[in-house]
């Protein structure tokens, strides 16, 4: 089996076994290889306007990580020389990379930013915000890139959605009982979400971490009943903003004191941790300078070409500079946070809180614009990016051979930088023909209604008391467990049956074990990982029938 979709040389054995190389150095396959590359170009239109369009019409984006990843098994199984390569589970992986970072690129990251100074009639921002969330996303990705495996982002933890997709080209390239048990959690999948049951959530339960996903489940269920049976509208009480206020600052601080810990640690000794090229906590702590620096940068960028700073004196320019800087930042690290425990992340929510705080300061409407699109565009990147090196670390055998990892995940790197760019130009080519039809992100109208509602004393106040239990929880839960960010991310999402569904697999996951025995934990998490490949599988082919109706 060829390691490299560009080459026709016979197959090795490196390439059957991954964990049998003979000796000799493991050779990934190249993302810029011409067979990869043609199929990465053209799996990233196709999900770049495939994510566009869903969002403008449905208000949501798909995962088409998966259909990347079919696209390649399906190629591979073409008697021809020139796809013998995509039988590589590695090059597969890149397929998956890649449309899935057009996808959420260009419609989280660029069509939705650039929806909201079109809706606030300021046409003038609309390109120079497009070049500057532009950058943000790419610098989103690669940030991730840099921290995945560190303290901060550990690969040991969930990132739901590339587990699933990881088990799905396991499964594709194995066969067997791993095939087996995967196709009975997609078929579970598929039949979940065909009666409008939210299958991920199922998913996600059985794999994540206990108290993570029990404190998501909490805040999943106390959302949606709470104004039925106790007449409680805990979001025009704000409560899920404070809290998820209150549990971010904490978690911010959090990461804070693990690189500090890294630096004494390194004082200590220079023996850098065994099988380990590079110092995670170390690396975290230079990847959070960088990232800072870079955010700093990108917010001169757009204060200076969508002409806000016309708008605010010498000093409110350099606190709404530093403000964005520090929001766009702390939006993407519990973005982050929050997908690789629960496979969910609440950009909009999140995005909306650090608006309501610029609105509190008194930034002028057209700064509120920048922010809300500039934040808006952190963190979906980020997240997507993990989900990807997630799905590619445990085909390249979890670090067991940390040369060959690291190279993987280079590759990963540059395949999703291919669908940014593509994502770019999709969205630069047609936002104009959406926007001339009034379509833009549906969430877009709630951040310029924000804008335009201006500041309120009451929701300060608000804001204020209910931080203080998102960070008394947050700092009790601990980084590991990250509770307040995982109660508050429930809080922030109102889906009734997504909370029955987390407690159903949390149900699933004690009594599992006890029935079945010991062997039952790994065949829930290839279950868990074909629902929740079935639920995104149901959920794109839905939204696609559904948007071309």
């Amino acid at each position: 089996m060829s390691t490299n979709a560009d080459t026709a040389r016979p197959p090795t054995a490196e390439a059957e076994d991954p964990h049998d190389t003979g000796g000799a150095p493991r050779r990934h396959p190249r993302a810029l290889a011409p067979g990869n590359l043609v199929l990465t170009v053209v799996l990233s239109v196709f999900g770049a306007i495939v994510g566009v369009q869903l969002l403008a019409t449905l208000g949501v984006t798909p995962s088409t990580s998966l259909i990347g990843a079919l696209a390649a098994m399906t190629l591979a199984r073409v008697p021809l020389v020139a796809f013998r390569g995509f039988r590589s589970v590695h090059a597969q992986n890149l397929a998956q990379t890649s449309i899935s970072s057009a996808t959420f690129g260009a419609a989280n990251s660029l069509f939705l930013p650039i929806g909201i100074p079109f809706l606030f009639g300021l046409d003038n921002m609309i390109v120079p915000m497009l070049v500057g969330v532009s950058v943000a996303m790419l610098v989103d990705a690669w940030l991730l890139y840099r921290m995945y495996d560190t303290p901060a982002f550990p690969a040991s933890n969930p990132w739901a959605p590339g587990l699933a997709a990881a088990e799905a080209i396991k499964a594709g390239d194995e066969g067997g009982r791993r095939a087996g048990v995967l196709g009975l959690g997609l078929v579970t999948g598929l039949a979940g979400a065909a009666f409008a049951l939210p299958m991920s959530a199922f998913g996600v339960a059985l794999i994540g971490g206990l108290a993570s996903m029990a404190a998501f489940g909490v805040g999943l269920l106390v959302i949606s009943y709470a104004e039925p049976l106790l007449g409680l509208d805990l979001n025009a009480m704000y409560l899920p903003h404070g809290m998820m206020i209150g549990a971010g600052l904490v978690a911010l601080v959090q990461v804070g004191r693990t690189v500090l810990k890294a630096r004494k640690a390194a004082t200590a000794s220079t023996t850098v941790s065994a099988g380990a090229p590079d110092d995670g906590a170390r690396r975290l702590g230079k990847s959070l300078r960088l990232g800072f620096g870079a955010y700093l940068a990108i917010s001169v960028l757009l204060s200076l070409g969508t002409g806000i700073v016309t708008h605010m004196s010498v000093g409110m320019l350099i606190a709404f500079v530093l403000y964005a800087t520090v929001a766009a930042f702390l939006h993407e690290l519990l973005v982050g946070i929050a997908s690789m425990h629960s496979g969910w992340f609440p950009a909009f929510a999140i995005a909306l809180i650090t608006l309501l705080l610029g609105i509190l300061v008194g930034f002028p409407p057209e700064a509120l614009v920048v922010l809300s699109g500039f934040t808006a565009a952190t963190g979906p990147a980020f997240a997507d990016m993990g989900y990807d090196l997630k799905a590619g670390f445990m085909l390249r055998g979890e670090g067991a051979d940390p040369a060959f990892e690291l190279e993987g995940r280079r590759q990963q790197l540059i395949a999703a930088m291919v669908g940014f760019g593509i994502a770019i130009v999709v969205v630069a080519v047609s936002y104009q023909m959406f926007f001339d039809k009034g379509q833009t992100a549906p969430i877009d109208a709630a951040y310029v209604a924000a804008i335009k509602a201006g500041p309120s004393v009451e929701t300060a106040k608000q804001l204020a008391l209910w931080a203080i239990p998102g960070a008394v929880i947050q700092l009790i839960g601990g980084s590991k467990r990250q509770l307040g960010i995982m109660l508050a991310t429930g809080l922030l999402i109102t889906t009734p049956m997504a909370g029955w569904m987390v407690a159903a697999g949390l149900a699933v996951r004690v009594l599992a074990p006890r029935v079945l025995g010991p062997k039952a934990k790994e065949n829930l998490e290839i279950f868990a990982g074909g629902a929740i490949a079935g639920d995104a599988l149901y959920s794109f082919g839905n939204g696609v029938w559904t948007a071309t109706k």
